[in-house]
């Protein structure tokens, strides 16, 4: 790829002018649009060193607002960034929706520097790759405007420039020991460079390769494509603005239109004799425990749990446990008997309730990774982002594509937490409708528990049917070796704490063995 470009290309000064007078504009503008449609943007910048990156960006966002864009310049990892899983300062940096991220280096770099540092070990390149490409689509797929761009120069401009700079003791300090061992492999180098352009130049994020030797011409290539591209989503969503306008006039027509289905239908068949695998139904809600045996059970329980938290801060293992379950399922007191014995210095509980307004200007999975935790840690999400396969599936706070998307998406994420060494567990606390509908009355008749009980909890009980169809997709789909659900039968308080202790004991003790 990289051999073929032509890096004789020029522009002179006056003609540049000319071009960006009238280029400025339309990219100010394009901007005004994004933020009102709020379409996300996020543009990133690789390339061999000196080519120019800092310089391209600062003519990039010259016509720009700055209040519509942050620029992010992307070295080696932080020590907190080290005891976090790769992705997560990624994560943290996308664009909420109308905003513009700029990085000056990415998330390549694990494939590009790290590679020919030998951080990335060659066996986990394939794997690398995977993450960075999941990574792009999920963002793509959540509505974000992705444009790469890989600076291209020679090897001789690059030792040029890199005397220039060496020579002037203000500029010195910009070329490291690292760019001039590059810089002496070149060629080596630049075989990386042209494997991770040909492995992820992919439909919805391509790369565009930019002939940086003149930075004139290069400047007007940049943004040339960045007005092309935004151009073509500002039309894409106003076109689907306009679709689902249509949609709604039509809606009531259609729905008057509509016949309900006959029983004899196969669909109706199906509904009525329950063809649909169920999870759910083979929980043995019978299983308990006396007083006596709970409370034996948890001492001794608690008591190693409270070693193996040492144990996980000492060898920096991290651990995400996620609990989900029916409303009064029993996730508070099982959470509550987990941490009883745990250094609370090394665990944070995140409770899930409905997003925020900046929340929801992100992807929906962008407010889970601000708590993933760091190496030696606990992170217990009362409630998860499975959110977007229930209750966002069935209200309607979701499209149809959205929540189908998500299974992979979701997997995904967990396999990437999985990979950076973090223990996963998910874990659904059943219970059946009669215990729920006992445990809600008790609470609507306890003053100090009346706070749990919501119109909503009510509410979503008319829809168990609905509920447990999605839930029992949800396990199927999205139980893995590296983060398996695990079933909680809950009819018995005792018998669910004791579950849930000894299932994060006895992967905790595993991890243990295997370090």
């Amino acid at each position: 790829m990289l051999e073929k470009i032509d890096l004789s290309k020029k522009m002179g000064k006056k003609e540049y002018r000319q071009i960006m007078d009238s280029l400025a504009p339309k990219l100010g503008a394009l901007q005004r649009e994004c933020r009102d449609l709020k379409i996300p943007v996020i543009i990133v910048f690789e390339g061999f060193g000196a080519s120019g990156k800092g310089t391209l960006i600062n003519q990039l966002i010259q016509p720009l607002d700055p209040r519509g864009f942050q620029v992010f310049a992307i070295s080696g990892e932080s020590q907190e960034e080290q005891m976090r899983p790769f992705l997560w300062r990624f994560w943290t940096k996308t664009p909420e929706n109308g905003r513009i991220a700029i990085f000056d280096r990415s998330w390549y770099r694990r494939v590009l520097v790290d590679r020919f540092d030998k951080v990335t070990p060659d066996a986990q390149l394939g794997y690398a790759y995977n993450e960075i490409i999941s990574f792009e689509q999920q963002l793509a797929d959540g509505g974000n405007v992705i444009l790469k761009f890989f600076l291209d120069i020679t090897k001789k401009e690059q030792a040029k420039r890199y005397k220039v700079l060496l020579d002037n003791k203000e500029t010195a300090w910009r070329v490291t020991e690292g760019d001039l061992k590059r810089q002496k492999h070149f060629d080596e180098y630049k075989v990386m460079n042209e494997e991770m352009l040909q492995r992820t130049d992919t439909d919805f994020a391509p790369w565009t390769i930019i002939e940086a030797m003149d930075r004139e011409y290069a400047a007007v290539k940049i943004i040339s494509a960045v007005i092309k591209r935004l151009e073509e989503k500002v039309a894409e969503v106003k076109a689907k603005e306009e679709a689902r306008a249509e949609e709604k006039k039509s809606e009531n027509a259609d729905l008057q239109k509509s016949t309900a289905k006959p029983e004899s239908t196969e669909e109706g068949i199906q509904d009525k004799f329950s063809l649909r695998s169920s999870i759910l139904s083979s929980a043995d809600l019978s299983l308990s425990y006396t007083k006596a045996e709970y409370k034996e059970k948890l001492k001794e329980l608690q008591g190693r749990m409270a070693v193996l938290h040492s144990d996980l801060y000492r060898r920096r293992i991290p651990v995400v446990l996620a609990f989900e379950g029916w409303d009064a399922g029993g996730k508070g007191g099982a959470i509550k008997r987990l941490t009883e014995c745990m250094d609370p210095r090394g665990y944070a509980v995140n409770p899930t309730a409905a997003p925020n307004d900046i929340e929801k200007a992100h992807h929906y999975l962008w407010r889970f990774w601000q708590n993933v935790p760091k190496a030696g840690h606990v992170a217990i999400f009362d409630r998860t982002w499975y959110g977007r396969v229930m209750v966002e599936r069935i209200e309607g706070f979701c499209t149809t594509d959205e929540w189908q998307r998500a299974y992979k998406e979701i997997n995904d994420m967990e396999a990437h937490l999985a990979h950076s060494g973090a223990i996963v567990i998910k874990f659904w606390m059943q219970i059946d409708k009669d215990e729920q509908e006992k445990r809600f009355k008790e609470r609507m008749a306890i003053p100090e528990k009346r706070w749990k009980i919501t119109d909503e909890d009510w509410r979503n009980r008319e829809k168990w049917d609905q509920y447990e169809e999605a839930v029992d997709e949800m396990l199927i789909r999205t139980s893995t070796t590296y983060a398996p659900w695990v079933i909680v039968e809950g009819n018995c308080k005792y018998y669910a704490r004791i579950k849930v202790l000894e299932t994060v004991i006895d992967a905790i003790e595993t991890r243990m063995k295997q370090k």
